[in-house]
């Protein structure tokens, strides 16, 4: 059972609740978990839609379920232009009969002003693909780690761990995407160049981005390209880490970087240093999640590179303060000076390097250093 299910089947007794997250990254299969596993009132029942088959849709359209049906599960069922208001009029009319629970894999928590406004009506958390702090009961960490730096943490190719049938899989996924999940939701016409946009995010993990160089490539507006990223980001292709300004007076304020949720995007994974970078910022994104999601507190994820050319890679905020510092390196055990200059001057609650190679961890001063089994296995540190 994965990760967050424990806490949706709570949730469903309260209000609403939406899951979103990747394609193909489980979604499907945690809402049939769930509503095998709901706790339903006698002679109640479950019942799942997705709104990508046809019979599917045409019964959503038609409300063809019954007072029996306790739980009802709606997949994709924000490709329905009229969704938010739709599913507004459902729950304030029906909720003392039905639970509902939504999942799409685009972003779903979309706060509209107004009166229509979903807020106070739904519980959302986002699903994962698989990272250390999830592994099934049959991989060994070690084993784990493999996958997730070659097939990546999507359920199907790190279940059967077959490079050659991860590339066709993500060749696969990434059409789909674009060809048809883009153009359902968005008004993007060139996706020859929406592809190369792609192309030229994924061979610059780690680095920063600069969309007018990009733009200069491809021949499209800087608006443009930073329309697509949302795009992307919206559709949990990416996601953008930004650079850390405050109480950083010298820091470089601009340009951010851009990770994948699936680390086989990365293209240049010749460079095992960018595939470690890529997987440390999928683990750190998927702890701030889940505590978001169940704690309630506000989180961000960034970095810090100042004029000096002192770099953190990943910083994390709570509630506006600096929880941890993060420096990622491959197979260097030695401190980073970085590190130890922005751990004494922002004075974190943790500041940890994790190195994929680490021999044998060991702490100086207020900084430790940890291989990414001890770093990345717990969703709650």
């Amino acid at each position: 059972m994965r990760y967050i299910a424990s806490y949706i089947l709570k949730d469903l007794s309260k209000k609403m609740v939406f899951i979103g997250g990747p394609r193909q990254s489980g979604k499907t299969t945690l809402a049939q978990r769930i509503l095998n596993l709901y706790p339903y009132s006698p002679q109640k029942k479950g019942i799942y839609y997705n709104w990508d088959f046809n019979e599917d849709r045409q019964a959503i359209l038609k409300y063809q379920w019954g007072d029996e049906h306790e739980l009802i599960a709606f997949d994709e069922l924000h490709k329905y232009p009229q969704w938010k208001n739709w599913i507004k009029g459902l729950y304030d009319k029906y909720k003392e009969i039905h639970h509902f629970l939504i999942t799409g894999s685009a972003r779903l928590d979309v706060y509209k002003k107004g009166g229509d406004s979903l807020l106070g009506r739904y519980h959302y958390w986002r699903l994962h693909p698989f990272t250390l702090s999830e592994i099934p009961a049959a991989i060994s960490p070690k084993e784990a780690f493999q996958r997730l730096m070659t097939v990546g943490g999507f359920p199907e190719p790190f279940l059967d761990n077959n490079e050659r049938e991860a590339r066709r899989w993500r060749r696969e996924r990434l059409d789909k995407v674009l060809k048809d999940d883009i153009r359902d939701l968005e008004t993007v016409k060139n996706i020859q160049l929406l592809s190369l946009f792609l192309d030229a995010l994924q061979s610059r993990v780690g680095n920063l981005i600069s969309l007018a160089n990009i733009g200069e490539d491809l021949e499209v507006s800087s608006p443009t390209l930073k329309h697509w990223l949302s795009v992307f980001e919206k559709m949990y292709l990416c996601f953008i880490v930004r650079p850390l300004s405050k109480n950083i007076p010298r820091s470089v304020l601009k340009a951010p970087k851009v990770y994948f949720f699936d680390n086989g995007d990365v293209k240049n994974n010749q460079d095992q240093g960018a595939c470690f970078e890529n997987l440390v910022a999928n683990h750190l994104l998927k702890k701030i999640h889940f505590l978001e999601d169940r704690d309630g507190y506000r989180y961000e994820l960034r970095f810090i590179r100042d004029k000096q050319g002192r770099e953190i890679d990943f910083v994390i905020i709570k509630e506006g303060y600096i929880d941890q510092l993060i420096e990622v390196k491959y197979s260097d055990p030695t401190i980073s000076k970085s590190l130890t200059y922005y751990a004494e001057k922002l004075k974190p609650r943790k500041a940890i390097q994790i190195v994929a190679n680490l021999k044998k961890s060991y702490s100086k001063g207020k900084i430790q250093v940890q291989s990414p089994f001890e770093a990345l296995s717990n969703l709650e540190t």
